[in-house]
């Protein structure tokens, strides 16, 4: 379920990476995605 999850997650949600976002200066909807993006890949890794 959760590679699944994982693979939606890369389609869908935008990647804070590439965009050269400081994680110092994110705003609270953003930490919730990266938040997010962070707990299924660790989930989907296990």
């Amino acid at each position: 379920m959760f590679k699944l999850l994982a693979k939606l997650n890369k389609l869908l949600l935008p990647n804070f990476t590439k965009q050269g976002l400081d994680i110092a200066k994110a705003k609270k909807w953003q930490m919730a995605i990266i938040g997010w993006k962070y707990y299924v890949t660790k989930n989907a890794l296990d």
